[in-house]
């Protein structure tokens, strides 16, 4: 063989393998794109709705909407969608912090005695490090998101409330210890705490529909809720509105909203250290707590772990019953996930981590998407009168017998009927059947009592509030003692 053609056949396998190469690239994105996307597909009709992103090595793999931000409207998901993302918040919390450490405002072992006064003895040593990794004692909350407070009233009542554990000693996940964060924010910057996050974090990275109230929100985008695609409720943003403010039971520890892509933004902004420097990133990164019962570290707002090749894996989550939100990434893999729905519920909430597996393991093949038992129920009772009632029942222990083996599922489709003001006499026969399956449990027997009220039978409502009580269940005697009086 002469040296030219030698030479021309090597430049040639040379060029062919660079050119399969390239193409095997293009076509896993694509491949990857296809399985998630119709996996995601198949389960709108079950009633999934929300949105997945996925950026792996630089590209977008896929970064798309299912089902409906507002069914009134026939508006559909998309990736400018404004979700709630729940605890996901936090992430900016700790963010915030360090970024204030960055400035030289404050430490990471400052107790919280110099930012508060008249603490008692055993809450005035506990650090800001001891807050981020949940390892300060405080209890999880000590009301609901919406609840109306005082800031006064929320510290006062939080720091005289009994600590779970002496400071240090073990993780006991706080959203209480998160609002602290959120407060010591405001004190060593000057600011309040989403002025602060909006100019150090949100504003540097380019998010313009992320926060509370700041944002010039296009309400257009704000998703409603619908827990488990039965109960609707308006945008979080929308109740922000309402009131001008939001409760300290839910600031700096939940609540933020934001869409798909302006978490993107968020994601470029931390893997290219615009908003913390390197040594910042690694110490958020950095496992410091665990609970001990289950395989479960955290760092600074992340979940963090390292997996079985020795890749580091940081993820958290972020739920209220009605969204739920889930990050994860992978930051030396460069694999960032990003998931939201706005009708959640046991079927849909962990999706993100299915998409996990569907893109790390080739021959994965995830279970699909099905309806959830309180919409399958509801859809049932709306078409059918109480008579059916044992069909229904027969169905339930079949195609969810997990559930049905537990009698929290027909004590809260009935009080979700109640809330929905609705076939009322189909939830007094969830509580009558209760009551027949688990009959020394006096909570059954008080909501048993509450079904008898909404369809107007007092003196079987008694019965019941008083059985509640002969079984211990002490909350049956106001309701019986109005009742009586009525």
């Amino acid at each position: 063989m002469k040296k030219t053609t030698l030479v021309f056949s090597t430049i040639t396998l040379l060029l062919l393998s660079m050119f399969y190469a390239s193409a095997q690239q293009q076509e896993r994105p694509t491949t990857l794109f296809s399985k998630i996307d119709n996996y995601l597909n198949a389960g709108v009709k079950n009633g999934f709705s929300g949105a997945i992103t996925v950026i792996q090595n630089g590209t977008i793999v896929i970064n798309k909407g299912y089902g409906l931000a507002n069914k009134d409207m026939q508006t559909p998901n998309n990736p400018n969608t404004i979700f709630d993302i729940g605890s996901n918040t936090k992430q900016f919390t700790s963010t915030a912090i360090l970024k204030l450490v960055e400035l030289g405002k404050l430490q990471l072992d400052d107790p919280l005695s110099k930012f508060f006064n008249d603490l008692p003895s055993t809450k005035e040593d506990i650090t800001i490090h001891q807050l981020l990794t949940h390892t300060a004692g405080f209890t999880e909350s000590i009301g609901r998101d919406f609840d109306e407070i005082t800031e006064a009233q929320f510290f006062k009542e939080l720091f005289a409330s009994e600590l779970l554990s002496e400071p240090g000693e073990k993780y006991a996940y706080s959203n209480t210890g998160y609002s602290v964060l959120g407060k010591i924010i405001e004190i060593a910057s000057g600011q309040s705490y989403e002025a602060f996050l909006n100019e150090y974090l949100f504003a540097p990275a380019g998010m313009k529909q992320t926060g509370y109230l700041l944002p010039k929100w296009d309400t257009k985008r704000l998703a409603r809720g619908y827990n488990r695609n039965v109960l609707e409720t308006p945008p979080p943003v929308t109740r922000y509105q309402e009131t001008g403010d939001l409760s300290w039971h839910l600031k700096a520890n939940g609540g933020i909203n934001s869409t798909q892509n302006d978490l993107l933004r968020w994601h470029k902004a931390l893997k290219t250290n615009l908003v913390l420097t390197p040594e910042s990133f690694r110490k958020m990164t950095t496992i410091y707590a665990s609970k001990p019962t289950a395989n479960y570290h955290y760092g600074y707002a992340w979940r963090v772990m390292n997996t079985k090749e020795n890749a580091l894996r940081i993820s958290h989550n972020g739920s209220n019953g009605t969204f739920s939100h889930s990050i994860i990434w992978y930051p030396e893999e460069d694999l960032f996930i990003v998931y939201a729905t706005n009708a959640n519920s046991a079927k849909v909430e962990g999706l993100a981590y299915v998409v996990e597996k569907l893109i790390l393991d080739e021959n994965y093949s995830p279970k699909p998407i099905t309806n959830n038992v309180y919409a399958y129920a509801i859809e049932y009772i709306r078409e059918h009168p109480t008579d059916t009632s044992k069909q229904l029942f027969v169905s339930l222990q079949k195609k969810y017998a997990e559930e049905y083996s537990k009698s929290g599922l027909l004590n809260t489709l009935g009080y979700v009927l109640l809330r929905l003001n609705e076939n009322v006499d189909w939830a007094l026969e969830f509580f009558k059947k209760n009551v027949q399956r688990y009959p020394e449990d006096g909570n059954l027997w008080d909501s048993l009592g509450d079904g008898y009220v909404a369809n107007d039978l007092k003196k079987e409502a008694i019965k019941s509030y008083e059985k509640a009580i002969e079984l211990g269940y002490n909350d049956s005697q106001k309701k019986l003692t109005e009742l009586v009086k009525q």
